[in-house]
Protein backbone atom coordinates (compact mmCIF):
# COMPACT_ATOMS: atom_id res chain seq x y z
CA UNK A 1 0.00 0.00 0.00
CA UNK A 2 1.45 3.48 -1.00
CA UNK A 3 1.97 6.06 1.61
CA UNK A 4 -0.37 8.65 0.40
CA UNK A 5 -3.48 5.78 0.80
CA UNK A 6 -2.54 4.76 3.89
CA UNK A 7 -2.65 8.11 4.97
CA UNK A 8 -6.17 9.01 3.59
CA UNK A 9 -7.43 5.79 4.89
CA UNK A 10 -5.93 6.71 8.34
CA UNK A 11 -7.38 10.58 8.01
CA UNK A 12 -11.00 9.26 6.73
CA UNK A 13 -12.09 8.23 10.37
CA UNK A 14 -11.19 11.82 11.60
CA UNK A 15 -12.74 13.58 8.15
CA UNK A 16 -16.14 11.83 9.23
CA UNK A 17 -15.96 12.43 12.66
CA UNK A 18 -15.39 16.49 12.16
CA UNK A 19 -18.34 15.74 9.31
CA UNK A 20 -20.73 14.96 11.74
CA UNK A 21 -19.80 17.29 14.51
CA UNK A 22 -20.33 20.05 11.78
CA UNK A 23 -23.90 19.01 11.04
CA UNK A 24 -24.49 18.39 14.82
CA UNK A 25 -23.45 22.05 15.09
CA UNK A 26 -25.68 23.45 11.97
CA UNK A 27 -28.77 21.61 13.47
CA UNK A 28 -28.08 22.18 16.66
CA UNK A 29 -29.28 25.10 19.51
CA UNK A 30 -27.50 28.13 18.08
CA UNK A 31 -28.93 27.05 14.35
CA UNK A 32 -32.37 28.07 16.36
CA UNK A 33 -31.30 31.18 17.81
CA UNK A 34 -29.38 32.53 14.74
CA UNK A 35 -31.70 33.39 11.92
CA UNK A 36 -30.45 32.07 8.47
CA UNK A 37 -29.06 34.25 6.10
CA UNK A 38 -31.65 34.61 3.70
CA UNK A 39 -33.99 35.58 6.44
CA UNK A 40 -31.66 37.82 7.76
CA UNK A 41 -31.42 39.88 4.45
CA UNK A 42 -34.95 39.66 4.05
CA UNK A 43 -35.70 41.23 6.79
CA UNK A 44 -32.35 43.82 6.71
CA UNK A 45 -34.38 44.90 3.70
CA UNK A 46 -37.87 45.30 5.27
CA UNK A 47 -36.49 47.43 8.02
CA UNK A 48 -34.19 49.15 5.66
CA UNK A 49 -37.37 50.22 3.73
CA UNK A 50 -38.95 51.20 6.46
CA UNK A 51 -36.52 53.96 7.68
CA UNK A 52 -35.76 54.75 4.52
CA UNK A 53 -39.49 55.57 3.22
CA UNK A 54 -41.05 57.10 6.73
CA UNK A 55 -37.67 58.67 8.00
CA UNK A 56 -35.16 59.54 6.04
CA UNK A 57 -35.35 63.41 6.61
CA UNK A 58 -35.71 63.09 9.81
CA UNK A 59 -32.39 63.23 12.20
CA UNK A 60 -30.48 59.76 12.94
CA UNK A 61 -32.21 59.61 16.41
CA UNK A 62 -35.52 59.67 14.38
CA UNK A 63 -34.43 56.99 12.06
CA UNK A 64 -33.51 54.96 15.11
CA UNK A 65 -37.05 55.43 16.34
CA UNK A 66 -38.57 54.54 13.65
CA UNK A 67 -36.74 51.28 13.59
CA UNK A 68 -37.60 50.78 17.52
CA UNK A 69 -41.08 50.99 16.88
CA UNK A 70 -40.83 48.39 14.34
CA UNK A 71 -39.08 45.96 16.75
CA UNK A 72 -41.65 46.88 19.58
CA UNK A 73 -44.17 45.56 17.49
CA UNK A 74 -42.30 42.67 16.28
CA UNK A 75 -42.21 41.68 20.51
CA UNK A 76 -45.05 43.21 21.31
CA UNK A 77 -47.59 40.22 19.95
CA UNK A 78 -50.14 42.13 18.75
CA UNK A 79 -48.81 42.70 15.50
CA UNK A 80 -47.65 40.42 12.87
CA UNK A 81 -44.22 38.27 14.57
CA UNK A 82 -41.87 39.43 12.01
CA UNK A 83 -40.17 43.14 10.87
CA UNK A 84 -41.17 42.15 7.16
CA UNK A 85 -44.67 40.96 8.57
CA UNK A 86 -44.99 43.88 10.28
CA UNK A 87 -43.85 46.80 8.03
CA UNK A 88 -46.15 45.27 4.85
CA UNK A 89 -49.16 44.58 7.18
CA UNK A 90 -52.33 45.79 5.46
CA UNK A 91 -50.35 46.66 2.53
CA UNK A 92 -53.12 45.08 -0.01
CA UNK A 93 -55.51 47.61 1.35
CA UNK A 94 -54.79 51.14 -0.42
CA UNK A 95 -53.72 53.68 1.87
CA UNK A 96 -54.91 51.57 5.31
CA UNK A 97 -51.82 50.03 6.27
CA UNK A 98 -49.44 50.47 9.00
CA UNK A 99 -46.93 52.54 7.03
CA UNK A 100 -48.05 54.40 4.22
CA UNK A 101 -45.31 53.53 1.80
CA UNK A 102 -46.08 50.06 1.81
CA UNK A 103 -49.71 50.91 0.15
CA UNK A 104 -49.46 54.10 -1.44
CA UNK A 105 -49.57 52.56 -4.88
CA UNK A 106 -45.56 53.59 -5.49
CA UNK A 107 -42.77 51.44 -5.90
CA UNK A 108 -40.98 50.98 -3.01
CA UNK A 109 -37.78 51.80 -4.65
CA UNK A 110 -35.19 53.96 -3.14
CA UNK A 111 -33.75 56.84 -5.69
CA UNK A 112 -31.65 58.94 -2.81
CA UNK A 113 -28.43 56.69 -2.25
CA UNK A 114 -26.88 58.04 0.32
CA UNK A 115 -30.20 58.01 2.05
CA UNK A 116 -30.73 54.00 1.46
CA UNK A 117 -27.04 53.29 2.15
CA UNK A 118 -27.27 55.15 5.81
CA UNK A 119 -31.10 53.04 5.88
CA UNK A 120 -29.37 49.89 5.50
CA UNK A 121 -26.79 50.70 8.08
CA UNK A 122 -29.34 51.57 10.94
CA UNK A 123 -31.15 48.90 10.26
CA UNK A 124 -28.06 46.17 10.34
CA UNK A 125 -27.03 47.99 13.45
CA UNK A 126 -30.74 47.78 14.75
CA UNK A 127 -30.85 43.77 14.12
CA UNK A 128 -27.94 43.52 15.69
CA UNK A 129 -28.01 45.53 18.86
CA UNK A 130 -31.61 46.48 19.43
CA UNK A 131 -32.24 50.37 20.05
CA UNK A 132 -33.94 51.34 23.29
CA UNK A 133 -34.46 54.95 23.26
CA UNK A 134 -35.30 55.01 26.77
CA UNK A 135 -37.98 57.68 26.10
CA UNK A 136 -39.62 55.68 23.47
CA UNK A 137 -40.34 52.71 25.72
CA UNK A 138 -42.48 50.45 24.18
CA UNK A 139 -44.03 52.57 21.65
CA UNK A 140 -45.38 51.00 19.00
CA UNK A 141 -47.37 53.85 17.13
CA UNK A 142 -46.15 57.31 15.85
CA UNK A 143 -46.98 59.47 12.79
CA UNK A 144 -46.07 63.03 11.48
CA UNK A 145 -46.55 66.11 13.30
CA UNK A 146 -48.76 67.75 10.35
CA UNK A 147 -51.13 64.98 10.56
CA UNK A 148 -53.94 64.10 13.53
CA UNK A 149 -54.64 60.05 12.97
CA UNK A 150 -57.78 59.20 14.77
CA UNK A 151 -56.03 56.48 17.17
CA UNK A 152 -53.84 59.22 18.72
CA UNK A 153 -56.29 60.07 21.90
CA UNK A 154 -56.33 56.94 22.33
CA UNK A 155 -52.67 56.11 23.36
CA UNK A 156 -50.26 57.78 25.12
CA UNK A 157 -47.73 60.32 23.71
CA UNK A 158 -43.90 59.20 25.15
CA UNK A 159 -41.97 61.17 23.04
CA UNK A 160 -41.20 63.32 19.79
CA UNK A 161 -38.03 63.00 17.87
CA UNK A 162 -37.89 65.30 14.69
CA UNK A 163 -41.15 65.90 12.65
CA UNK A 164 -42.10 62.44 14.53
CA UNK A 165 -44.61 61.68 17.19
CA UNK A 166 -44.41 58.70 19.53
CA UNK A 167 -47.26 56.88 20.90
CA UNK A 168 -47.45 53.68 23.31
CA UNK A 169 -50.51 51.66 23.22
CA UNK A 170 -53.24 51.74 25.53
CA UNK A 171 -55.27 48.48 24.27
CA UNK A 172 -57.44 49.11 26.84
CA UNK A 173 -58.57 52.25 24.77
CA UNK A 174 -58.09 50.86 21.73
CA UNK A 175 -55.32 52.49 20.33
CA UNK A 176 -54.47 51.78 16.65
Amino acid sequence: MSDSLFCRLRLAPLALIGLLLSSLLIVGPAAAREPDYVTYTHELHCLATAIYFEARGEPVAGQFAVAQVVLNRVKSGWYPPSICGVVYQNADRRNRCQFSFACDGKPDVPKEATAWVQSQHIADECLHHPPHIWVLGDATLYHADYVNPSWAPKATLVASIGQHLFYEEDRDKGAA
